[in-house]
């Protein structure tokens, strides 16, 4: 059974270096490390509370081991045991990293700015996100003044394949990272990879021709967002989105005007130096 989750495809991208993980042929590779961490992001695919049965169900990992770890990662303070409902959920040891990490992230800091003018010119949620394995992830989410739509709070992970943050980020990778990231999705989507993959193609054309990325209700039939990748000095690529309900930007607009400038707005967040 471990075996079988080290061939997930998840895990295989879990890595930001373009190299798939294979940790039965990495003597470095520590499995123990890998399960515990597995468990903790099973809170993020499921409901909030989660038992044991629940926890492997969700990893793959047979239960005796799920439960060495629950144990142990209440005892460190990453999760907290519900007596009532004998039951798991995250606690703040968890949060602390989390902050740790967004809190000094200086493109964030530096974007706002920017991210706040772009938001009040069109009228959009302006969003930046990293990539978590097969996901994009929000670092940070601006809203014109006054509006209450499309808030997406930090930490909220989106698709890769159908949104327009991650497929700029799917085009700005290199080719052999491409690859790595197109065998797990085939094995994620099954049947509905080739349908995924046209529309990964067809953003790769506009990304060269445009320099943008669009998803045109295909992520949400009612929402309309254009993204764009940001390359940061330390060779981190990031992915700024704009995005809105059809009916106020609707795609031709989107495409005309807008999407070309969250292209130079990415320019101008990248001269920043960050």
């Amino acid at each position: 059974m471990a075996r079988t989750k080290q061939s997930s495809p998840e895990l295989k991208v879990a890595s930001s270096d373009g190299e798939p993980v294979k940790p039965e042929k990495d003597r470095k590779f520590v499995e123990a490390l890998s399960r515990g961490l597995d468990v903790l992001r099973a809170f993020s695919q499921g409901p909030v509370i989660l038992g044991n049965q629940d926890i492997a169900r969700i990893t793959g990992l047979p239960k005796p081991t799920v439960s060495r770890m629950t144990y142990t990662l209440t005892k460190l303070g990453y999760l907290s045991y519900n007596t009532q409902l004998e039951k798991y959920q995250l606690s703040s040891g968890v949060l602390a990293l989390g902050y740790a990490y967004v809190s000094n992230l200086k493109v964030r800091q530096l974007a706002k700015p920017y991210m706040d003018e772009f938001a009040r010119q069109t009228s959009m949620s302006v969003g930046l996100t990293c990539r978590d394995r097969l996901h994009m992830i929000y670092v940070e989410n601006r809203l014109p003044p006054e509006a209450s739509l499309l808030r997406m709070d930090i930490g909220l992970k989106l698709p890769m394949a159908t949104t327009s943050a991650g497929r700029a980020y799917y085009c700005a990778i290199s080719d052999k990272a491409r690859l790595v990231i197109d065998d797990a999705m085939a094995v994620k989507y099954s049947d509905a990879w080739p349908e995924k993959k046209e529309s990964l193609d067809q953003a790769m054309k506009d990304y060269k021709e445009h320099g943008f990325c669009l998803s045109i209700g295909e992520w949400d039939r009612n929402i309309n967002s254009a993204g764009v990748p940001i390359h940061l000095q330390d060779g981190t690529i990031m992915a700024l989105t704009c995005a809105a309900p059809s009916y106020l930007v609707p795609a031709e607009k989107l495409r005309g005007s807008i999407a070309h400038q969250l292209a130079m707005l990415a320019g101008d967040i990248e001269s920043l130096g960050v």
